[in-house]
């Protein structure tokens, strides 16, 4: 079994750590855009044309399904790329978690990037499914730049300042960029203290890592002792892992593999 990963950079860690938790055997394919990335300041159109040459790459190495790790790419791509793709490569699109978090009543605060929040795309799945729950917006400036770059200072700047902007009596909090799972516990530790209820965080990773064991018809097999292969593709051509990568534990899982990224 053979899983692609597509991202500008290295958000598709998190899914990328949930589709190893899930199927240790499984090889990897991650294809990243260091050439064109950020994706999240360009038109649409460029976006797609980005996340389709990435998305390209990864087929060609013929996985078996392929996980759009990036929200901003998937609202801008996923159509094109399911085009181009299905039905020979299953694409899973990444969409932030509004609906569980809504199910519990509320109220919600929704982590984005400054481009996202406010958005026609983020306020469409709010009002399909949080319909009654109270919701807060919160943009969070510069936090998916400091995570892409393991900065721990701006880091740090950045979670704070979000969480200053998130109201006191929230009590869940949707990740609406897949960097942000790679610091999810300093967003908890951040945001909570004795005075706020206890908080729920819901990310993405989880739930795209099993659709795509689902849409291939494969079952979890964590017991799984073998581990699968790494391979890395950088604008298309094979590499490594970026440095940042590894300062977070969804990257330094990969090692592990005996590859390219190691």
């Amino acid at each position: 079994m053979k899983i692609a990963l597509m991202d500008s950079g290295i958000g598709l860690l998190a899914a990328t750590a949930a589709v190893r938790r899930l199927r240790p055997d499984a090889d990897l394919v991650l294809s990243l855009d260091p050439d064109g990335m950020p994706w999240g300041p360009r038109t649409p159109e460029d976006l797609t044309g980005r996340a389709v040459a990435v998305a390209e790459a990864a087929a060609a190495r013929r996985p078996d399904a392929l996980i759009i790790g990036c929200n901003t790419a998937t609202v801008h791509a996923l159509h094109t790329l399911r085009a181009r793709l299905e039905p020979g490569i299953p694409v899973v699109g990444t969409v932030p978690a509004i609906k569980p978090a809504a199910s519990g009543g509320g109220p919600v605060a929704i982590w984005a990037t400054p481009a996202t929040t406010g958005s026609p795309y983020q306020r469409g799945l709010i009002e399909d499914f949080a319909d009654g729950v109270t919701v807060t917006e919160v943009p969070c400036w510069g936090l998916a730049e400091a995570v892409e770059h393991a900065d721990e200072t701006a880091i740090d700047a950045a979670v704070t300042a979000a969480a200053a902007l998130t109201p006191e009596n929230v009590t869940t909090v949707v990740l609406g960029c897949t960097h942000y799972e790679l610091v999810e516990d300093r967003i908890r530790a951040a945001l909570q203290h004795p005075g706020r209820p206890p908080l729920v965080l819901y990310g993405s990773a989880d739930a795209v890592a099993a659709q795509a064991l689902r849409r291939i018809g494969a079952r979890p097999a964590p017991e799984a002792t073998a581990l699968g292969s790494v391979t890395v593709l950088l604008s298309g051509r094979e590499g490594a892992l970026p440095l940042p990568a590894l300062a977070y534990p969804e990257g330094r899982l990969l090692q592990t593999a005996g590859s390219p990224a190691t």
